[in-house]
Order: structure tokens, then sequence, then C-alpha cells
């Protein structure tokens, strides 16, 4: 098996991305805890290819990177790169966006994940993004997930994404569409061990 990196500190997010990766070839594994990379792109993919390309710099290894988000239509694109600090909680983040948005009648959103896989050398192999539209609720719904998710209605389904059980998540999240859009090429991409 080839060594991946995963860009984030984050044993949750290793974790999701073994099981998008199972039996792909890659031996996933999580950054080491000291390597940082600040994230001063402006756009998700910008962000993604610094942290695979850095990461991928930092330990010689290929690096696999994501950054995600969520984006409302009627506040410009807001929370957008910023969805993870929008405030120091999953409560008070929902609760400052559900008052941003008031009363307001287009609820549209769309969460956006960016997928970037790097060399060894840091150069881009492959880059996606993955989209799932939806519309803020006006109040939470649902008790599974975690961030947006009790506000985040996905129409298709007539559920949020925290009354989802976690393989219909899986299979309709901006991650899921990512991974899918690049499955295939990251397998065929796996250097022989």
């Amino acid at each position: 098996m080839t060594q991946l990196v995963v860009a984030t500190g984050n044993p949750g997010k290793l974790k999701e991305m073994q099981s998008y990766l199972e039996g792909s070839g890659w031996e996933l594994t999580l950054k080491p805890a000291e390597l940082d990379v600040e994230e001063t792109g402006t756009t998700f993919l910008e962000n993604a290819r610094l942290k695979a390309s850095q990461v991928a710099i930092a330990t010689g290894q290929w690096a696999i990177a994501d950054d995600s988000g969520l984006a409302v239509d009627a506040l410009d694109g807001a929370p957008g790169l910023y969805s993870a600090r929008y405030g120091k909680t999953d409560q008070e983040r929902i609760e400052k966006l559900l008052a941003a948005l008031g009363d307001r009648g287009d609820r549209s959103a769309a969460f956006i994940c960016a997928l970037v896989l790097s060399r060894p050398d840091g150069s881009v192999a492959l880059e996606t993004e993955g989209r799932c539209p939806g519309e803020i609720t006006r109040a939470p719904a649902g008790s599974g997930g975690f961030g947006y998710d009790p506000i985040f209605y996905v129409p298709e389904t007539g559920l949020t994404f925290a009354e989802m059980d976690k393989d219909q998540k899986r299979k309709l999240g901006h991650r899921g569409r990512a991974f899918e859009k690049i499955l295939q090429p990251i397998q065929d991409l796996c250097p022989a061990p």
C-alpha cells in the first residue's frame, strides 16, 4: 500500500476519507500535528490546493486535502470560507446564520467541498469540487451530524442533513459527491507498492 497523508489533524475526517477510499490501494495517515498550513486562498479549491501541496512537500508523501463550507445565496455566499469560524460553537454558528437570514424568502444554499490530491513534490495530480444544493430551514431539525446539518434541508429527500442516516448523507453530501468524481482516477494513480 502507498501512504497518503490526509492534510488534517482531525481523526474524524481521516476516518471519513478512509471510508471513501477503502480498497483503493492507499494507506491513509494524519498529517504531523506540528504541521499547520495557513488557509490564505480565496476559494475552497485554492485552500485545498495549499493544504495538499504544502503537506506533500513537508512529508515527501502523496497528500490529499479538502476544504468545505456552506454558501448561502441571500448572504452573498457567506459564511463560505469562514463556515467553521462563523461562531465559536455549532449552536452559535446556527443562531448567527438564522439571524442573518431573518425572514428572507430566498433560503437557497449549497454545501461545497473541494478535494485536491498532490504528488510528493507538491504538484497537483487531481482536483474536483462536489456541491450539494439545498435550503436553510427556519429552525433546526434532527439530531444527527454536526455543524450546520440541522438547518440544511435537501429538498430531494425532504430531510435536513441532521435527519438523514449516515449512508444517505454520505451519498448525497458535498464530500461524497466530490469523492465520487475522483474515486476511479485516484485508484488509477496509486503507485504500485
